[in-house]
């Protein structure tokens, strides 16, 4: 009976069939798990949690991201630095999902030093009529309007904007 020996070799062997296989499964939940989106984000006209009117048919034009989260969710807490990173380069509107009053959203966001706008959706009635069941979920549209993407869970800064170029 032989041993195999583990070299550096095999072992990044291993690492990348790993990576591969976790990157394939999780593309396939995401599949499964994205919301079927009827409503046209750039219908509506809302308010963020300062009081500023957020008119989204003002983006159309450029890509756009829309990213349904909450405060109480863990996943969204480790991502919010990535939305924060992308809202410098790119039109993000995040929409607070259950988390509370504007004034509680806007200590969550001073606490972090996060700069994104925020809409709060406080009772849930946005989310589902955007059949949002998952959090965080990060919608992608085009210039021209139309949704190209829509993710549930964790991404990252690098994986939304390779998604954001390829909306344009």
């Amino acid at each position: 009976m032989s041993k195999k020996k583990w070299n550096i070799k095999k072992v990044f062997k291993e690492i990348i069939s790993t990576l591969i296989i976790f990157l394939l499964i999780s593309m396939v939940l995401n599949y499964i798990r994205k919301p079927d989106i009827k409503e046209n984000i750039y219908d509506y006209k809302l308010v963020d949690t300062h009081g500023n009117s957020i008119d989204f048919s003002t983006y159309k034009g450029e890509p756009l991201v829309v990213h349904f989260w909450a405060t109480w969710c863990p996943t969204c807490k480790l991502e919010v630095s990535n939305i924060d990173a992308l809202s410098k380069e790119y039109n993000v509107v995040t929409i607070a999902v259950n988390s509370g009053e504007n004034e509680a959203i806007n200590s969550f966001m001073k606490e972090r030093q996060l700069s994104y706008k925020v809409i709060s959706d406080a009772d849930g009635v946005l989310s589902k009529k955007f059949h949002i069941k998952g959090y965080p979920t990060t919608l992608i549209y085009t210039s021209t309007g139309r949704l190209k993407f829509a993710e549930v869970g964790y991404s990252t800064t690098v994986g939304l904007k390779a998604r954001l170029h390829l909306a344009n």
